[in-house]
């Protein structure tokens, strides 16, 4: 990989100094900058090509749909059976234990809905056994959980979705298993097992390190080559497996992605990243590698291993903040904030430009942009009226990829990760919070026919307290893209730092889409919170 920058050299007027502004992958800086934020030219295996404009659509299996097979599969032992009306609980005992029941035949007979909101990747939490509703505490890797409907019900939703020209993706946890597991069991009962060395246990064999302390999630060691074997590189291995015919698997999201090899001094992670792509490229060279990076990703993230990142820290928080209902009370990942702190545009772009620095082109294209996932609160429990639906436009139309959470598109709320968890208000018009179905229809059609937005570049041109602009550009067309936060009266064209064909190009016709009302004279009056989209005459690329 190599970096580079520009450096803008600025004659002086009237016999003052020349200026020189410093130009990388974070804007442009009238001072020296650190080398982490330069471009990146990179010769890692870029992401496939058909996640350029794809839509990624998250799917919690025990919440999207029951199919009439659950009902015959007794709840097990460790869960608290639940109708499909029973309120999701945030906190205590009980979160990980209520069971729905959905399953994997209930999704693929919503694969054709998923098809027509505009959807192309289904990603699909853990669907290995476990003794959890997450299933992210897997007790073997071997087969889907009954529960689920077994590995039948897996392969038939991979070719229920593969007929329809969709990709299905998995969740793998690299970082630890189940205690449970089979692989733990035969550890903890003989030291001088196989897999005694698998885990991190004490030198009396007494304990072990686990993820978290959370002693149910006993945390792998990637200096064993046993586990390697087993895990990745071997014939019949964990990412093989599920890779390959029958299950054909699209590629796999890998659970804590920045924690998976490192403990202590050890620090092993870009060498398993690398060594679960090789493999995984070996199997199915158009398959998709994405490992969660919560916090900045940039320094794991760099392509040779995980392709993109699963990160919140370059749109899903600075979004949340500059949409933020002050009045709100939820999760703010983590922190001793009671909901996300407001921020003007500016800030957003700041923290956007340099926490997605770091990133190569490839890279930040293969990015999921997440408006929240199963493990965040709602952005509707923590946004501004009208908010939710900005932050979902601006994920379709940022390079990256857009991520839906199952139940995003009807408004569903949550002040927590376990609380967000909802099952699907199928038939149920009054668990229908707010119905967004047309508006993600209308952006997804949008991200599939606009080739700015699948192989365009990005200019930004304005951050400023309540509106964020910008342009994506191309030669067969660019996309300009203005949201706002509230109500916006009296934006002068020449404030964007169009030119003048685009200024007319602009004033000459209605968006593409639009959220709200809006009127173009001179000035550019827009309704907030709201989303505009026009589109321009493509860029000129000079003949060589």
């Amino acid at each position: 990989m190599a970096l580079y920058r520009f450096v803008v050299e600025v004659p002086g007027v009237n016999g003052s100094d020349d200026q020189y502004f410093p130009f990388n992958n974070a804007g442009l800086f009238a001072r020296d900058t650190s080398d982490y934020h330069d471009f990146r030219i990179t010769t890692a295996v870029p992401a496939p090509e058909w996640s350029r404009n794809a839509v990624m659509y998250q799917v919690f299996p025990d919440r999207l749909a029951r199919s009439q097979a659950a009902n015959t599969r007794a709840t097990p032992d460790w869960a608290l059976a639940c109708t499909w009306q029973t309120p999701v609980e945030g906190a205590g005992p009980d979160v990980a234990r209520q069971f729905y029941g959905g399953d994997l035949a209930g999704v693929s007979a919503k694969v054709d809905y998923l098809a027509g909101l505009g959807v192309d990747i289904i990603y699909l939490t853990p669907f290995f056994p476990g003794r959890s509703n997450h299933r992210y505490d897997a007790s073997t890797f071997e087969h889907v959980d009954s529960l689920l409907g077994g590995d039948q019900a897996l392969i038939d939703l991979v070719a229920a979705a593969h007929a329809r020209g969709m990709k299905v993706m998995g969740d793998l946890t690299a970082n630890h298993t189940g205690d449970a597991h089979e692989w733990f069991q035969r550890a903890q009962a003989d030291p001088q097992s196989p897999e005694a060395d698998y885990y991190f246990f004490n030198e009396d064999h007494t304990d072990y390190e686990s993820w978290w302390g959370v002693k149910s999630l006993p945390k792998l060691n990637w200096a064993s080559p046993g586990l390697r074997d087993a895990f990745v590189t071997g014939a019949h291995s964990v990412v093989a497996k599920w890779l390959s015919p029958p299950f054909s698997l699209d590629g796999w999201r890998i659970d804590v992605g920045n924690m998976t090899g490192r403990l202590g001094a050890q620090d092993l992670n870009g060498e398993v990243a690398a060594l679960i792509q090789k493999r995984v490229l070996e199997i199915n060279p158009e398959a998709l590698l994405l490992g969660e990076e919560t916090s900045d990703a940039g320094v794991d993230v760099d392509g040779f291993g995980w392709q993109g990142a699963m990160t919140y820290s370059n749109f899903t928080r600075p979004m949340w903040q500059w949409l933020a209902d002050t009045d709100a009370r939820a999760d703010f990942f983590g922190t001793p904030f009671s909901g996300p702190n407001k921020v003007a545009a500016q800030t957003v772009l700041a923290t956007h430009c340099d926490l997605s620095s770091a990133f190569s082109w490839p890279v930040r294209n293969a990015t999921m942009n997440a408006l929240n996932t199963h493990d965040t609160a709602r952005a509707a429990s923590v946004m501004i009226p009208g908010g939710p639906l900005v932050a979902a436009a601006l994920s379709m139309l940022l390079p990256g990829i857009p991520v839906v959470f199952s139940g995003d598109e009807f408004g569903l709320e949550g002040d927590r990760g376990e609380s967000s968890r909802t099952p699907m208000p199928w038939d149920e018009p009054e668990r229908i919070v707010t119905d967004l179905r047309a508006d993600y229809v209308a952006l997804t059609g949008l991200r599939h026919s606009s080739a700015a937005l699948s192989r365009g570049a990005m200019r930004w041109l304005m951050a400023d307290g309540d509106v964020l602009a910008f342009v994506r550009e191309s030669p067969q067309e660019s996309l300009l893209v203005i949201a706002t936060r509230a109500h916006v009266q009296g934006l002068g064209l020449a404030d964007l730092g169009l030119d003048e064909a685009e200024q007319a190009a602009m004033a000459a016709t209605a968006p593409v889409y639009h959220s709200g009302g809006y009127l173009v004279y001179s000035d550019v009056n827009l309704n907030g919170p709201g989303v505009y989209v026009w589109r321009l005459p493509g860029v000129q690329v000079p003949a060589e």
